[in-house]
């Protein structure tokens, strides 16, 4: 922890993270309260949320970016592991697409930006849909899942903790968990091994940070090409 924290290093790693969780709950209550007509809301109004939500979290990143010394984006200019990395980012896409089953809940609808009025509008909702994807998403998830908590689960003083440092319990607890926070579970699980492995094969949360956002921006660039907004 550096001189001028006031936090926990744990803190500067989940809070980005549990931000963007209420996010999505407070969308999901908007959304059912207006299903029922309890609210007076369009479903591309809550689309909105989306650059708020980006912007806040990639704030607190932006933010607590002094606090995150154990991503070192030089460990890029590696290109072996960086080719692994984009590599698996490539595959866990490949997967992603052919592995739509949806184990507890109803097939999401997605986020479907054709359904906005405005060409304007349209286009700047769409750049915050990919850059919060491809670039906010992949550092705030990362920092929790491949930095803190499967760290965490070695040794509650997670940060003498060494960056890739392997157990089974660790390994497929976060491989599940990361799963389970996706509609798509059995993607989401296999994802997680794949991020994992980076991370082991690696020690580098900045070559997890880089397969995760080759995997969203690929998605990304499909779903707008296919109009597939399901993975959205």
């Amino acid at each position: 922890m550096s001189m001028n924290s006031r936090f926990s290093p744990a803190f500067y790693r989940y809070a980005p993270f549990a931000v963007f969780m209420l996010f999505i709950a407070f969308d999901e209550i908007l959304g059912f309260m207006a299903a029922k007509g309890i609210i007076a809301f369009d479903a591309t109004e809550l689309y909105y949320l989306y650059p708020v939500k980006t912007v806040v979290v990639g704030g607190m990143l932006c933010h607590f970016r002094k606090e995150y010394t154990e991503v070192r984006f030089r460990d890029i200019w590696r290109l072996p592991d960086s080719l692994l990395s984009v590599g698996v980012g490539i595959l866990v896409f490949i997967l992603w697409i052919n592995m739509d089953w949806v184990l507890l809940s109803p097939a999401p609808k997605g986020y479907d930006p054709s359904l906005i009025s405005g060409e304007n509008a349209r286009i700047f909702m769409i750049l915050f849909r990919v850059t919060g994807a491809a670039l906010v998403v992949p550092i705030m998830e990362e920092l929790f899942w491949r930095s803190f908590l499967i760290r965490y689960i070695i040794d509650k003083n997670f940060d003498t903790v060494s960056i890739g440092a392997f157990t089974w319990m660790s390994f497929c607890f976060t491989a599940v968990l990361f799963g389970l926070e996706h509609n798509y579970i059995a993607a989401g699980i296999m994802a997680g091994v794949f991020y994992n492995v980076i991370l082991f094969r690696t020690k580098s949360i900045a070559q997890c940070i880089l397969a995760h956002a080759v995997t969203n921006l690929i998605l990304a660039i499909y779903v707008l090409h296919s109009g597939e907004w399901r993975f959205w």
